[in-house]
């Protein structure tokens, strides 16, 4: 059997066919039968899903595109990323749900069957307690809620994590990549079936709550608030700030976002943008008419994660790979608060890989602003 558990790649090249070769002879060995990667949305879709295609032929191929790469340099912006899976380590298998919207109960239950015979022919492990599910989402879709619901009530308790796709916070067309074409309104669901000992987790860093706002007026569908306490909703977040709206961006919303309070925990609702012709705020997440949004203050971005991967590093021994969805605005406030050398640290330390996303979600929960992923043990079971 062999050692090689995983490989990553990494690529900076902006030629999709050098791009596409680059990865390949980082990934040449042929024990590798899967492939994961996140691409930055600047190159063109339509000729790196050709080069990866014809370049990776007989391996199975799945990814999306990003709002920044994870690597083994830390955070990076206009690269690929790539994973490969060792086939003597993991059976991994993947199927797209073409349309979020029209997902039933029924295709949920249809696709967990499918993921689950096609793992259990290769005969790594048994599937119950070695597997885990990993869904990439198109990240503009605004069906992430639904379809999460619906796919984990499928899901017979496998731990379920994943995140939405980005695109460079250009905030216009997310895609996800499968079987040699990149979709869009689309969502992958992979299982993963390991020999390694694993945990799927999540990690936030609200510190406590502060002022609370009621959801006067809104679009649940487009989660578009267009009001907070009776008051234009950019108009009420910005006077709660004391800033001026025009002065109201991705920046600040990092380091100022809003939470709902939900069984005792605070969970956070992004704002993804300002809508400047009525001064509503469109947000990454679900919210409607009557939720309490609050203020909150952030506490130290890497205690609560550095605990957690002590933790698990002690329990299961040293990673072999923490792969995460990592949220595009944790990124942008360790960029502001200049500390992008000590999430390198922590990053190389625990050999964290993955992407920026436009949101992650857990076990059906969709949420923003986390470090959500699955801790992968270097050792067999």
């Amino acid at each position: 059997m062999s050692n090689i558990k995983t490989i990553t790649a990494i690529t900076r090249a902006t030629d999709p066919a050098i791009a596409s070769l680059e990865l390949r002879q980082q990934l040449s060995d042929p024990d590798i039968a899967f492939v994961l990667f996140y691409c930055s949305s600047v190159y063109s879709l339509d000729n790196l899903a050709k080069h990866m295609t014809s370049t990776f032929t007989g391996i199975e191929l799945v990814g999306c595109t990003t709002a920044g790469e994870i690597t083994p340099n830390g955070y990076e912006q206009h690269s690929i990323i790539a994973i490969g899976f060792s086939a003597f380590h993991f059976a991994v298998s993947a199927q797209i749900v073409e349309s979020m919207e029209n997902f039933s109960l029924i295709d949920a239950q249809e696709t967990v069957n499918k993921l689950t015979e096609s793992c259990f022919v290769k005969k790594i492990a048994s599937i119950k307690n070695n597997s885990f599910l990993l869904t990439l989402l198109d990240g503009l879709s605004a069906d992430e809620e639904q379809f999460l619901v619906t796919l984990n009530s499928a899901a017979g308790g496998i731990p379920h994590f994943g995140g939405s796709a980005g695109d460079d916070i250009h905030l216009a067309n997310t895609h996800v990549f499968y079987q040699g074409s990149f979709y869009q309104n689309a969502a992958i669901v992979l299982m993963v079936n390991t020999t390694c000992p694993f945990e799927v987790f999540s990690s936030n860093h609200i510190k406590y709550a502060t002022s609370k706002v009621v959801v006067t007026a809104a679009d649940a569908d487009s989660r578009t608030v267009y009001e907070l306490n009776a008051e234009p909703a950019a108009l009420e977040y910005a006077r709660l700030l004391n800033v001026k709206v025009e002065n109201l961006s991705p920046e600040l919303f990092a380091l100022h976002p809003l939470a709902v309070k939900v069984g005792g925990k605070y969970y956070i609702r992004s704002i993804q943008k300002v809508n400047e012709a009525d001064l509503s705020l469109i947000f990454y997440c679900a919210v409607d008419v009557g939720i309490v949004l609050s203020t909150v203050v952030m506490d130290d971005i890497f205690a609560s994660l550095s605990s957690e991967l002590t933790r698990m590093t002690s329990q299961y021994g040293e990673p072999e790979l923490v792969l995460t969805c990592d949220c595009f605005l944790r990124r942008l406030e360790i960029e502001q608060r200049q500390l992008l050398g000590e999430a390198k640290t922590l990053q190389q330390r625990y050999n964290i890989r993955g992407f920026n996303t436009y949101g992650e979600h857990i076990d059906g929960t969709h949420l923003n602003q986390t470090f959500t992923g699955v801790f992968i043990a270097g050792v067999s079971k």
